[in-house]
């Protein structure tokens, strides 16, 4: 299997390189891998980042990303003369984050061959590596062994079916072996490791939950939409896509009561997609973007928000929006996976979903604790929501929402505190 690796990787970048020719995608993977190491050597000439050691955290991308951010932040604010690398596989997660001022240096991570392995450690040379979740870059691991630099696995998951655990899994199934630590969400990827003879881990929890605990303390106000909300009790429905639309739309229409309103945040803010929704609904809406242009001109900046519906048209806010909520609705689970639960439970709101949840560990949590409330029909959804309505249900749903976060918070301490540890 270790010469097979090599040559799989190979053919998977000849893969890219034929997709860059149809797929947007692909075309800014290869680009931005191109010539890396003449980049990546342009990228050290900077001296304005001193001269401390330099620990690399890799990311698949955006969500991962959102995963080891907090530990960064911990580690920069206890030690700022460590310079951090922050490397994304993904386009998605590179192209938003590019600019995150709590890293040094932020690049693409080279084709996982075994020579750009090497070049890359010998070119950075990181007292230690952080990976996050799910990243198991085999030549990189390799190269950082071999130049003794300490690994780091943060927030990682694991499954049954994954190489690691499976007789025929080869030269993988020593991989948890190479980490310094790892430091797992649940006691089901502590299990797996246990049984597979590694004893190199700590069930630490999800450092996404001290990420959305942070956004929950420091959340920003919106004027626009506290004015919109004004004393009703508003129902957020985050990251939706047609599959929840089609039954949210006509729940909006015929069922909301009348002293509700809504806040629709789609996953996918294109043209077409907001005139989609807009089109469907009978309540009286006004788009983001719209209302806050018209504010904008006005002197005193104060316009009234005539609607019953607002729809986000720009991406970034969702977030911060939970807090004006009372009750949300996740998105993703009548499709291909469920969105973001942790950021509305982070503001206590019990959390409604559809039926495909069951590979996210929270949202069993929210579902087997009563915090959270998977259906499967416009019909289910309207009795879950009439539940809701009613105070006592309500409060001890958003105890159990609550809880999950703060149970589950100090992940990121846990994995800064032995990074820092490393460095000493």
């Amino acid at each position: 299997m270790h010469i097979l690796y090599p040559f799989a990787i190979h053919l998977y970048g000849l893969f890219l390189r034929l997709a860059a020719l149809f797929h947007p995608k692909a075309a800014r993977w290869i680009a931005g891998r191109r010539h890396w190491r003449r980049r990546h050597r342009e990228l050290l000439k900077d001296n304005t980042h001193g001269g401390g050691p330099l620990v690399w955290f890799h990311c698949a991308s955006l969500g991962e990303f959102e995963q080891g951010r907090p530990v960064i932040e911990l580690l920069k604010a206890g030690h700022p003369e460590v310079r951090i690398l922050l490397t994304f596989f993904s386009p998605s997660g590179y192209e938003v984050r590019k600019g995150y001022g709590g890293a040094d240096y932020i690049a693409y991570l080279p084709l996982d061959t075994p020579a750009n392995a090497r070049d890359f450690v010998a070119l950075w040379q990181p007292a230690a590596a952080v990976f996050v979740k799910y990243e198991f870059w085999a030549s990189h691991l390799r190269a950082l062994r071999e130049a003794g630099v300490p690994i780091v696995l943060a927030s990682a998951l694991f499954r049954p079916e994954q190489l690691f655990f499976r007789r025929h899994g080869g030269f993988f199934r020593q991989l948890p072996g190479w980490f310094a630590h790892i430091f797992v969400q649940d006691e089901g990827s502590a299990r797996l490791l246990r049984e597979a003879g590694f004893d190199n881990y700590t069930v630490a929890g999800d450092s996404r939950v001290d990420r959305v605990l942070q956004i929950a303390e420091q959340a920003p106000s919106f004027p626009l939409v506290e004015r919109f909300a004004g004393r009703a009790p508003v129902l957020v429905i985050g990251s939706s896509w047609p599959e929840d639309e089609a039954r949210l739309l006509p729940f909006l229409n015929e069922q909301l009561p009348p002293e509700w309103k809504a806040i629709i945040a789609p996953h996918q803010v294109d043209e077409g997609h907001i005139r989609q929704i807009t089109g469907r609904l009978k309540l009286p809406w006004q788009r983001y973007s719209e209302a806050l242009k018209r504010e904008e001109a006005q002197t005193r900046g104060e316009e009234k928000v005539e609607a019953r519906v607002l729809v986000i048209d720009n991406i970034g806010l969702l977030s911060a929006l939970y807090q004006y909520g009372r009750i949300a609705y996740i998105g993703g689970a009548f499709g291909s996976g469920l969105h973001n639960t942790l950021e509305p439970i982070a503001f206590g709101l019990p959390v409604i979903f559809g039926p495909k949840y069951q590979k996210f560990e929270e949202a069993r949590y929210l579902v087997q604790s009563g915090g959270g409330f998977s259906i499967s029909s416009r019909e289910e959804l309207q009795e879950k929501f009439a539940e809701l309505r009613r105070e006592e249900a309500w409060r001890t749903a958003s105890q159990k929402a609550r809880a999950y976060v703060l149970q589950n918070s100090g992940a990121s301490e846990k994995a800064s505190a032995f990074i820092r540890d490393l460095l000493e």
